[in-house]
């Protein structure tokens, strides 16, 4: 069934900070604050639809990125007319592919992209009177969820509390000093018993030193260990640490290619793949990727770690493709995100049931966080 055409009438991005009382802290840096870029697209019949760029690092990347879609997307996209949601991103990644090379921001321009790709599939849906997740092809609305952002000081306060507020599964940053990634482990092993537990190292080993330090690992029976190594390092250490390592590895956040998923899933170094929408791609590329890393035999588990808009939509793909992957939920605090998320912020029994409304099935009210907005 073809979609009805519309025209893009605008595009307009928000830029938002809300400081942080306890740092987010990763192997490679620390967070202040959470920032988030919404991005609302309106055709010309009035209907809106809404989206998320990633936005996380530099410290200074979310006002930037804003200012990308406002003044360089927005207008190259603005009056066209849209038959299906691929055809903006297409026509934005063509247009812009020249310009990112040239200014050394194919990051930056993939992310604004993806974020008004993620608003285009809202509207489109919308505009059908139906639920993205049932639009990409869901027989499920309910998808199982993990706290997510786990800090490694007051690691087992934020996990308590994370199940406390319906989780049943949660995932530790580590990749610090290694004595204490194991306590941090031991402490969460014991609070969650049988629960699923991952670790993140947010590519904060060498080959040497993740071949040494993974295998010490396997006693925690972890469902996966994230980017035990930078994300760019020759496929050939990958898989000589996924043949090595005793634990079940996991990445695709930082991989931003056809060419590099096809990689992922082209042999059983991964267990795990975890694209995210809002970094690289959107719907538009990820959905498809979503369905090739399930027919693999691997596990789809969307990352995602921003506002409220881009893990809603993360949550509808989840349950869009179906099987068994898990939604990552960050467990800091961060109004930016609860308020946007709708039945993502409802956890119960380690699961999330999203709606029947139209789109995300959100109306974001941003007046209630005009006083964070910077851009």
């Amino acid at each position: 069934m073809t979609s009805p055409n519309f025209t893009v009438r605008s595009v307009q991005a928000f830029c938002y900070r809300y400081p942080l009382s306890t740092p987010v802290v990763t192997s490679f840096g620390r967070m202040l604050d959470r920032p988030t870029v919404f991005v609302r697209v309106e055709d010309a019949d009035g209907n809106a639809g809404w989206g998320e760029v990633w936005s996380n690092f530099p410290s200074t990347g979310a006002e930037h990125r804003a200012r990308l879609v406002n003044e360089v997307l927005a207008p190259a996209v603005s009056g066209f007319a849209v038959g299906e949601p691929s055809q903006v991103f297409e026509k934005l990644t063509q247009g812009t592919s020249v310009l990112a090379l040239q200014c050394g921001e194919p990051g930056p321009f993939a992310q604004a992209i993806a974020g008004i790709d993620l608003a285009i599939w809202d509207l489109h849906a919308r505009r059908r009177k139906t639920a993205l997740w049932k639009l990409l092809g869901g027989a499920r609305q309910t998808i199982r969820v993990y706290a997510s952002g786990i800090n490694p000081t007051g690691s087992r306060q934020m996990a308590e509390a994370a199940l406390a507020r319906g989780h049943r599964a949660l995932k530790l940053k580590i990749g610090f000093e290694p004595a204490a990634d194991r306590a941090n482990l031991a402490s969460l092993r014991d609070l969650v018993g049988n629960g699923m537990l991952a670790a993140d190292a947010n590519q904060g080993w060498s080959i040497d030193q993740a071949l040494e330090i993974a295998p010490g690992l396997a006693e925690f029976n972890l469902a996966w260990l994230e980017e035990p190594i930078r994300a760019d390092r020759p496929w050939q250490e990958w898989q000589a640490l996924g043949k090595r390592a005793g634990v079940p590895l996991a990445a695709g956040e930082n991989i931003a290619s056809r060419d590099g998923f096809k990689q992922a899933i082209s042999d059983d170094t991964l267990c795990v793949v975890q694209p995210d929408i809002a970094k690289w791609g959107g719907l538009t590329e990820c959905s498809a990727i979503a369905r090739n890393i399930i027919k693999s035999g691997k596990t789809f588990c969307p990352h995602y770690l921003g506002g409220g808009i881009g893990l809603l939509a993360s949550a509808h793909l989840l349950a869009g493709v179906g099987e068994d992957g898990l939604l990552e939920v960050d467990s800091n605090d961060n109004p930016l995100r609860d308020r946007f998320c709708g039945p993502v912020v409802d956890v119960r029994d380690g699961a999330v049931t999203l709606s029947d409304d139209p789109g995300l099935g959100v109306e974001p009210d941003l007046a209630s966080i005009e006083q964070y907005r910077t851009a």
